[in-house]
């Protein structure tokens, strides 16, 4: 890179890093969330609520990506880099500012949802401008390696959120940190802030924008050109596709995981936190040499490999975590037999997102005790009181059954209320004992799959769209799909897994979703390693554009 491009591409990705800070920030904070804001539910429903609450951040993506993606297009790119980084910035310190449900009741989730929105907008305006900015400076030949230190740029955020909340950790202590200190690394934020808009500043707008602005061929309906013709339909619709697919691998590495092993494995905050950090900061560097590898040969086989991979392995990689991590709960989820027999109006659908449903009844206390201890159990419709049976042996419903029932498991080898044993991190040596090494090295695999796909896939949705309508036409179907079904995933899983009884049962739904992904795209994605473009062309653009700038 020359002194003009590291510039680019440096400032871009300050910027963007800020930003994904702060929203995976939230992330990273899930158990502490839902404890603080959700407080009248049990242990499962604070998590997914909490999930959901991360979720609507990407809900209103495809909102946010119809109005900065529009701004990006007919105003320029430089000036939505700095809208969307300040509004990101605020809302974060806000959250910092709230209230808890204790002290506000149900207002405090309100609020928390309404800066995850504004958190949501700002981040799905950032996408669109910062890729298509970046590619549209970077050199043909190297354009997925220029664009990979931006893409790679969320898993340096995550580690970077992941750090920060280890350090206040460490300073005002655990309990502290439950009580007051997770405030702490949303309020900081305002100093990167100030800088990352200081750095923004300083950088010039696209050539490509500029040159298009001089010789008066702007677009001036972006969203009626960007689906002006079959064929953008049709390659927006591919790249939909290929947002949602490799978003499912993004997140289930990531905010998924990190949550599951805090609350179904009931691996402790810092040991995770710290496996996290590491591993993330090493995702950052193979993004970079994923699309590095996709500049080379191709977008396709690098994009294939990683969902390919992730499709065939996410089963036995999270098998392998789950023994590794807490090989007590293992064994005990692989040899105990536990049946839930009730009556079906007896038991609520677990999650109602308004909020109606009581949990009072025997049914419903039964599974929060089981889902509050991890275990892997069956529901059977059946008339008359509840009953439980563990290894065939009943237990009663009816005001002693929490107790009975969890003595029924402790008896059956369940490692109830935090007994058994898991991977601690009490010291640095502890990063090189074999289980935490071994589970970090499956968490790794993970994420370099996430990697492969993330990397070429946001190069190659610049790639197929002109230059024109570049922003809108590929931030809105990377919004819809990975604002759908990526930000959806987290929660979506924690309550399959809790539902049913089986967190395995949960992974059928990412791992079946990628392999439809992959073979759609396989057929349908075209390679575009090394194209032109200030010269991408659609079939019907030619007669498309004339007609659009006429009616505008």
């Amino acid at each position: 890179m020359n002194r003009q491009e590291l510039k680019v591409v440096g400032a871009s990705a300050v910027g963007t890093a800020f930003e994904w800070y702060d929203f995976f920030l939230y992330g990273a904070l899930v158990p502490v969330i839902g404890s603080r804001f959700f407080s009248d539910y049990g242990t499962a429903a604070q998590t997914v609520f909490a999930l959901l609450t991360f979720a609507a951040g990407f809900i209103v993506r495809p909102i946010g990506a119809l109005v900065f993606a529009r701004i990006t297009d007919l105003v320029g790119r430089k000036i939505v880099f700095l809208m969307t980084l300040v509004l990101m910035g605020t809302s974060t310190v806000v959250v910092g500012l709230l209230p808890t449900a204790d002290e506000i009741g149900i207002l405090a989730p309100i609020l928390l949802v309404t800066c995850r929105i504004l958190q949501g907008l700002a981040v799905s305006g950032e996408f669109g401008a910062a890729v298509t900015y970046v590619s549209e400076y970077a050199p043909a030949r190297q354009r997925a390696y220029f664009v990979g230190w931006l893409t790679g740029t969320t898993a340096l955020a995550f580690s970077l959120s992941l750090g920060v909340q280890l350090l206040v950790q460490a300073v005002v202590g655990a309990d502290a940190f439950e009580e007051w200190g997770w405030r702490v690394p949303f309020l900081i934020s305002v100093v990167p802030l100030a800088l990352s808009v200081w750095i923004r500043t300083k950088l010039n707008e696209s050539p490509m924008f500029l040159k298009m602005k001089e010789g008066g061929t702007q677009t001036k309906a972006p969203l009626r050109e960007a689906f002006g013709s079959r064929a953008r339909v049709r390659m927006v619709a591919i790249v939909f596709v290929m947002a949602a697919t490799q978003s499912f691998i993004g997140y289930l590495s990531t905010v998924y995981m990190v949550t599951t092993m805090k609350t179904y494995l009931k691996a402790d905050s810092f040991t995770v936190n710290a496996i996290f950090m590491v591993i993330m900061l090493i995702g950052f560097f193979l993004c970079v040499l994923a699309c590095r590898v996709s500049d080379r040969i191709g977008r396709r086989p690098v994009l294939f490999a990683g969902l390919g991979l992730a499709a065939l392995l996410v089963f036995p990689i999270t098998g392998a975590i789950v023994s590794t991590t807490n090989p007590d709960l293992a064994r005990a989820q692989e040899n105990v037999s536990v049946v839930i027999q009730a009556d079906p109006a007896e038991c609520s659908f677990q999650f109602n997102p308004a909020g109606t449903a009581t949990f009072t009844s025997d049914c419903d206390r039964a599974r929060n005790v089981l889902q509050a201890n991890s275990v892997t159990f069956e529901r059977q419709d059946a008339t008359g009181p509840t009953r439980v049976l563990v290894n065939d042996t009943q237990v009663s419903g009816g005001p002693r059954m929490t107790d009975e029932l969890l003595s029924a498991l402790r008896t059956a080898g369940y490692p109830v209320g935090g007994s058994g044993g898991t991977i601690k991190i009490t010291g640095f040596g502890d990063l090189f004992s074999g289980p935490v090494l071994t589970v970090a090295l499956l968490l790794l695999a993970l994420v370099a799959f996430a990697q492969m796909a993330q990397g070429p896939a946001a190069t190659a949705m610049a790639e197929v769209f002109p230059t024109r309508v570049r922003a809108t036409a590929l931030s809105i179907p990377y919004q819809l799909g990975v604002g759908v079904f990526g930000g959806l995933l987290p929660a979506t899983m924690v309550a399959i897994g809790a539902e049913v009884g089986s967190t395995t049962t949960a992974l059928w739904y990412p791992v079946g979703a990628m392999a439809l992904g992959l073979l759609i795209l396989v057929f349908t994605l075209p390679e575009t390693k090394g194209v032109d473009l200030a010269d991408v062309r659609l079939a019907g653009d030619e007669a498309v554009e004339p007609v659009v700038r006429q009616a505008g």
